[in-house]
């Protein structure tokens, strides 16, 4: 479409409007792990590395596409070999300062991905400066390459304090809510053409949540 009529404005619009969806309505997340390799041990040779060292995870909102695991078996019996793809927003990683890497890891759920790709989705409208997301493939990491605990949600089954969501905080632009520092921000309500929301919360405390308007137990 002519840039004639998709300006700055349409474009914070799109912008926010996917921010909503991702961040506010979804509560789909991953934990990024960026491999520091000024402080990993890297094979001269090789170039690769027994022991890696990370930094802390980093918390994204995304749209997750989720498979169900391939078996396939060899000598040794059979094995689990998951692939997952996870759309994140462009403007939410350039507003965080977050750059993802081929090569680094992610968490969802128990599981550990390797990202063997890193791609732009879709630009807006054919605007080749502006983008709409990015979609990341992951590889189901072997066991020894990332050695740490994952962060929840991970699955009912556990009696971790984590494994499941007991509370979904919206951001609603704000630059920190209940839960904490967010870093998340709303294009049109940063430049004073919208409001900004209040988050609501969505709670798991034996409560109807007040999200829907509820006022009875």
């Amino acid at each position: 479409m002519a840039r004639l009529f998709i300006t700055p404005r349409e474009i914070d619009y799109i912008s926010d409007l996917t921010k909503e969806l991702t961040k506010d309505v979804a509560g789909q997340k991953i934990f990024y792990y960026r491999i520091r390799e000024d402080l990993t041990d890297v094979h001269e040779i090789y170039e690769e590395a027994v022991e890696k060292v990370f930094d802390p995870p980093v918390e994204i909102e995304g749209l997750i596409e989720w498979s169900p695991y391939e078996v396939r078996t060899n000598r040794f019996g059979g094995e689990e070999f998951g692939t997952i793809t996870v759309y994140l927003h462009a403007r939410d990683l350039l507003d965080r300062d977050i750059v993802v890497n081929e090569g680094d890891y992610f968490s969802y759920g128990v599981v550990f991905f390797e990202i063997t790709s890193y791609v732009e989705d879709k630009q807006v409208y054919g605007q080749i400066e502006h983008k709409i997301g990015y979609k990341i493939t992951g590889k189901q990491a072997r066991a020894g390459q990332i050695n740490v605990r994952p962060e929840g949600p991970l699955d009912e089954k556990y009696t971790d304090d984590d494994a499941v969501q007991k509370e979904f905080v919206q951001q609603r632009g704000q630059a920190e809510n209940e839960l904490g520092l967010t870093g998340d921000k709303r294009a049109l309500a940063d430049q004073g053409k919208v409001e900004k929301a209040a988050p609501r919360k969505i709670s798991d405390d034996k409560v109807s949540s007040s999200f829907y308007g509820d006022d009875c137990p």
